[in-house]
Formats: C-alpha cells, structure tokens, sequence
C-alpha cells in the first residue's frame, strides 16, 4: 500500500499562499483573544487549511495485490445445434459432424502440460435442449455469455480457447464481451469447427399458406427455394392432402446458388381444417434432406359475402359486375344505381332506395364497388365518403373504385375517400382516353403471382389468358400509383414520365384494402368464352378483399391478427371489430380476449379501444412457442357471443444446420482482444504460447481520497465543529 501524490506547481504556489494566511489570520487571532480555547481553535483552523491543501495535490491510496491463485485457461465447446453440420471431412470418405471434429480435436491435443502452472477448465454452452421440449425452436447461439461467464470465474483468467463455427444468433453483443476482454489482457483464440462453404442443398422457405379458403375457390400458397448446389436444378414440387391423398405439382427451376420465389395454387373442396404438405424431392448430390419439406393446415369454409355496388349509369360494366356478383352463390349483392336522369331511385331484387347513412346498416358490407361516382345530390355526400373510409380503416372492408367516362370519381379526391385512392389523376383531363383501336392489359411482375389475377391454374397459362383477353377502349386519366401500392397490370402501350400507365392497382389501408380498376371493359372478357374470366376475376376480387375481415367472424366480434401466421419471438398484434345487439359499432363495453397456449394455459387480457366511433379494440400476444394458439374475444354487453380464431405458430427454429463457419465474424472477435483464429495443426503450438506468456502485472486498487465522499464528510465535521467552538469562544 502506498500513498500517490500528483502535485503541480500552481497547486503547490497556491498551497503555499493559503498555509501562509492561515497562519497570518491565526497570529492575529490569538493576540486579540489569548484565552485557551481561542489556541485550540486556530490549530483546528490550520489543520482544516492543511487538508484543503493536501486534497489540492489529488492524493491516492494506492493498493497493490499480486493474485493468489494460478492463472486460468479456459476452454469452451459450442454444442449448439448448427454444430451438428456434417461437412467436416477427416477422410475423402470419412465426414463428421462439427461436434464430432471437435471431440476429436480436443482428445488428439492434451493440455496436461499447462495443468503443471494453469487452472485448465473446460466447458460447453448452448447445448439445445430436447427436440421434442417447447423451447427447441427457440435455442440459439449466444457466444457473449460462455465469454461474460469465463472472465467472472476468475480474476486471473490468462486465455480463452473456443472451438465454434461461429454462429451467433442471440440479441447479447459478442464484440462488447471481446472488448472487455481487451481491457482485461485475455486474448481469445479460436479453432473453427466446419466448412467456410454451405453444402450442396436445396432448401424450401418461406412457405406461407392462408388460414383458410371459400369451398370451391382457389388459394394461393407462396414459397421460396433456396439453393446451394452449383448448377441450375430443374424439379417438381408437389402440394398433398394427407386427408384426401389428393396432389397437385408445380415445375420450378432453381439457378444455381441462388433462390426463387413462387406459388402454388390448391382448390378448397372439403369443409373444415384440412392439412397439406409442401415437398421438394431430394437431388442426389444433397447433404441434408431435413429442409425439403413444409406441413401446414387451411381450413374449408362456406362463406356468404356481402357486398354493396353504387353507381351512376348503368354501363355495361356495372351491369355484367352486378350479374356476376348476383350468381355467386357465395356472394350476397346489394345495388344502388344514382341515376342523374332519374328523380326517384328503381326498385327490384337487390336493389337499394338510397345510400345506407347509419353506421350499423353500413357495417354489414364486406365490399364495397364505387363506380362512375361523385359527391353532391347525385352522389355521395362528404359525410358518406368519411363513412366509408372508416369502414375500410376501421372495419377491414374492401373497397373497389371503378372510374367511368363522366370523370366523377375526380370529385372524390376532394372527400375523405382521396386518400384511399391508390393513383394520382391527370386533373387536367378527368373524362380519361378514348383510343380508336383497343389495348390489351398487361400483367406487371406482381400481377402474375397475384391471386387477384389469376385467371387460369398455372402462371405460365394465366400469362396466356391475359395476352388473349379482348381489349378496351377507353381508359382513365391515371398519372403514376401512388408510393406503398402494389401495380398489377399496366397499358400494353401508352405510357408517361413515370412509365406506363397503371391501371389495375391495390393497397392496404388501415385493416382493409383498396383496389383501383382504370379500365371500364372487364365485361368484353366474356367474348368467345361467356362467363369463364369475367365472373372467375370478380369472384375473387370479392373473396381477396373481404379475407381479414371473415378471417374470424362471429355473430358480433370479428377478429384480425397481425401477422396472420406469426413466427417464434414475433407480437401478434388482435384487432377485434365488435358490434353491439343493433349491429351498430359497440362505443360504451369492455373486450376481453382468452389466450390459449399451445399446451392449454388460458390468460385473459382486456382489448384496449383503438377508436370508440367505430368500436375497434386491439391486443398484443407475445408468441413464445410453437403450436396452435387459439384466440377467444368476448365483450362485456353480450359475454355468450364470442368468436374463436384458431393461430398455427410457424416453427421456425433458429438453428440450421448447412450454413457456412461464420469466419468473418470470428477474427474481428479475436481481432479485438489480441488473439487470432488458430489452425487444427497449430493447437499444440498454441498451447506452448499460452504457458509462455508473461506474468501479468500485479492489480491495483486506487482510492481518490480527493473526490471521496468519505473526505468530504470529514472536513464537513471539522469545519462544523470549528464552527461550535468559534461560538463557545464568543468570536461569533
């Protein structure tokens, strides 16, 4: 122990000036007053001026303590479950695993020679656990913690030695653990365990499946094959029911080490959950054949769709929709026609006297088609147009705008349904273009895997079909999409400054979806063929944009999740749309919402109300396992009428085997605390390095007696008691 001075010549010149007026100040003092206590109290004045002195000099207690015990080594193991990777060959017909490699390694190496003068301990970490336990998906790689445990087991820790393939997929930072242990003067080393190239493999991804389809209808069911093999794979996938045994196949081309995205279409024929799966076959040279296929579940359902068609005219266009939507069995079709020509609105079957203005009768639309339609006494009122918006927003309802030649819809823009529209218009020119010869429509990347316009079984045929379909005539005075919105087809010909002209266009708002159809012609498709691609389009126009909203519809609450196949780790975030005995938004009640987990524990948590006008309530559910999740909403008014929405946790595990040693990774790690990456061959060497390196410095503890409390405390009771004795004294 020792006493650490840091004087300088300003703090000595000062301590100088200060001692000597203290004991100027101090002289005079005792001459004034000569009684006893009066001498006391100028040597407590000078010891007080002398502790302010010494502090000036930043005093410190220095305290040097050499460690007693030996220096550590300490040797870590992943187990996690990438390390169960076979692509480590000892042998041309010999390959292991990395865990394998590993044991091996660690038995051919003895370390008997460092036990002599080091503490060797050996450990592992981020073993998996069992493969059927709930949190098997959710193991992870975490090198930061092996790294934080190894430094707090000894305050003598010399090196780290760390076999790994150097996957890291845990939230804790490894580089901050590598920095500290920079500062402490431990190197890592580290011997890596696989290959630095991902194996020959085709891997089938993101396969994401709706949660359920119309009997009858068609569903569409994205995927994504990533490959590693070096040439170009032509292959057929295939799409079974292990309920029916019925199967359809879809041939797809992967180039070599890259990845291609698709989708395969399946047709609902049975009512009820049904449960598919997605295989890929296996090539001959694959390494692993664990990641080709993909089990999932749909369910089957009789659905009536509601939806409502307002127009002015009755235009060819509105007059086929209308006939299209009627003979949809699955569709139940409301019409109202605002004829400009005509005082009083016609009556017949389907036909409405005017516009729904109470909330509760509105609400019961799943879709809504606006046609050549504005505001003012032949249109709609501003009024009208809020009510809409917020039955998209709010109600998950699917709204269609279908311009026409009068350009009303232009008035729109001026309402709150402008900021639904998902095009920007020429204004200029609101009666749109009339061309002399007709144009055919053309399918944009995204139109070809959209389920909107799929008018035929396969891509390759439905590409077909829109190169045969007749033409239009007139189309609308669309400038560009607007940003967010997903362009589904375009003018064969004419474009702009921002491209050709879109014309079929869609986005999401709020919990609903727009979609824009810049064309009147849709009805010429029936030439030469009827009723094949004119009523197929519609149909699933109406089922595409009324899917959240009956993704889980009761008799008064309609549920909505987001995401609606959550992964592992993510918030699912519920929206449930409640309506009160009179079908009106429920504005004054509570909503509860029953989680059940996968292995039956039920939790219930209160909905917070997003927005009382429109009676929408919203939860959040942290998905922290795999299975099914069923979601039960309940209000207060009417507890007996509950809706129920069944959520299939995709079981993504976090640990996959095939992916390269993640070399990068690992020499910035031991970049940073003065190590390196070590060959198998060189372990021996580098064990000789570790018991030759030099005695680390003793450690030393300082105390800052100058910005110490304690320090501070203690002149605070002298000046106190100096204080006192000043007015014993009678000098105060």
């Amino acid at each position: 122990m020792s006493l650490s001075l840091q004087p300088t010549a300003l703090s000595i010149i000062l301590a100088v000036l200060v001692m000597g007026f203290g004991v100027w100040m101090s002289r005079i003092a005792c001459k004034r007053n000569r009684r006893p206590l009066t001498f006391k109290l100028e040597l407590l004045r000078l010891l007080i001026l002398a502790a302010i002195c010494f502090l000036l000099f930043q005093p410190e207690w220095v305290i040097t303590s050499a460690p007693q015990e030996k220096p550590k080594v300490s040797i870590l193991e992943d187990r996690s479950g990438s390390m169960e990777t076979q692509d480590v060959e000892l042998t041309p017909l010999h390959v292991v695993t990395r865990t394998a490699y590993v044991q091996e390694l660690i038995k051919g190496n003895s370390t008997e020679s460092l036990k002599n003068t080091h503490v060797v301990e050996n450990a592992s970490f981020s073993a998996p656990p069992a493969p059927d336990s709930p949190g098997y998906a959710m193991a992870c790689t975490d090198l930061a913690q092996p790294l934080e445990d190894a430094m707090h087991s000894s305050d003598n820790l010399r090196a780290v030695i760390m076999f790994t393939d150097g996957g890291h997929n845990a939230p804790a930072s490894v580089l901050t653990q590598a920095q500290r242990m920079r500062t402490r003067g431990i190197p890592l080393f580290i011997i890596p365990a696989g290959s630095p190239y991902p194996l020959p493999d085709l891997a089938l991804q993101d396969v994401k499946a709706p949660t359920y389809g119309i009997i009858g209808e068609t569903v569409q069911i994205p995927f994504t094959i990533k490959s590693t093999l070096g040439k170009e794979t032509r292959t057929t996938l295939t799409l079974a029911s292990r309920d029916t045994g019925k199967t359809v196949t879809r041939t797809v081309t992967i180039p070599a080490q890259g990845e291609v995205s698709s989708a395969v279409l399946w047709k609902i024929e049975k009512e009820g959950a049904e449960t598919l799966e997605l295989k890929l076959p296996v090539q001959p040279q694959e390494r692993m054949q664990n990641n080709n296929a993909s089990s999932f579940s749909i369910a089957g359902r009789r659905e009536s769709i509601k939806v409502l068609v307002v127009d002015t005219l009755p235009r060819w266009e509105y007059r086929f929709i209308r006939n299209a939507l009627y003979r949809d069995p699955g569709v139940d079709v409301h019409t109202l026609l605002i004829h400009p020509g005509i005082e009083e609105v016609g009556e017949g079957p389907g036909y409405l006297l005017k516009f729904p203005d109470r909330m509760e009768d509105l609400a019961q639309y799943d879709v809504i088609f606006i046609g050549d339609v504005g505001l003012g006494p032949k249109g709609l009122t501003s009024e009208q147009a809020a009510l809409l918006k917020g039955m998209v927003k709010n109600q998950a309802s699917g709204i269609v705008f279908l311009p026409g030649y009068q350009g009303k819809q232009m008035e729109l823009l001026k309402s709150e349904l402008g900021d639904l529209m998902p095009v920007t218009f020429l204004t200029a020119k609101p009666e749109g273009t009339t061309q002399p010869a007709p144009s055919p429509l053309i399918l944009t990347p995204e139109g070809r895997g959209s389920l909107l316009t799929m008018l035929a079984d396969t891509e390759s045929e439905n590409e077909e079909v829109w190169r045969n379909l007749p033409g239009f005539n007139w189309y609308a005075p669309v400038e560009r999409p607007k940003a967010g919105t997903t362009v589904l087809a375009v003018h064969a010909a004419d474009k702009n400054a921002y491209g050709r002209i879109p014309l079929i266009v869609t986005q999401s708002y709020g919990n609903g979806k727009v979609l824009f159809m810049g064309t009147d012609s849709a009805w010429r498709w029936r030439r030469g063929v009827e009723d094949k691609y004119h009523y197929r389009f519609w149909s699933q126009v109406a089922r595409w944009m009324s899917y959240q909203r009956n993704m889980a519809a009761g008799e008064r609450i309609r549920l909505i999740p987001n995401p609606e196949r959550p992964r592992l780790g993510d918030t699912l975030t519920v929206t449930a749309m409640v309506s009160d005995k009179l079908g009106a938004p429920l504005q004054d009640g509570e909503v509860f919402l029953d989680i059940t987990a996968p292995e039956g524990t039920v939790s219930r948590v209160q909905m917070d109300n997003m927005d009382h006008t429109w009676g929408s309530f919203t939860a959040s559910v942290k998905i922290n396992r795999p299975g099914t999740w069923k979601l039960t909403a309940s209000s207060s008014a009417e507890p007996d009428k509950s809706v129920t929405l069944p959520v299939i946790t995709m079981n993504e595990t976090l640990e996959k085997t095939g992916q390269p040693v993640n070399t990068a990774l690992m020499e910035e790690m031991t970049s940073i605390t003065r190590g390196r990456v070590v060959k198998a061959e060189e372990i021996q060497q580098l064990i000789k390095e570790i018991k030759d390196l030099p005695v680390p410095p003793p450690m030393e503890t300082r105390i800052l007696l100058w910005c110490s409390p304690y320090t501070l405390g203690i002149l605070l009771f002298l000046l106190a008691l100096f204080w006192v004795g000043r007015k014993l004294n009678g000098t105060i």
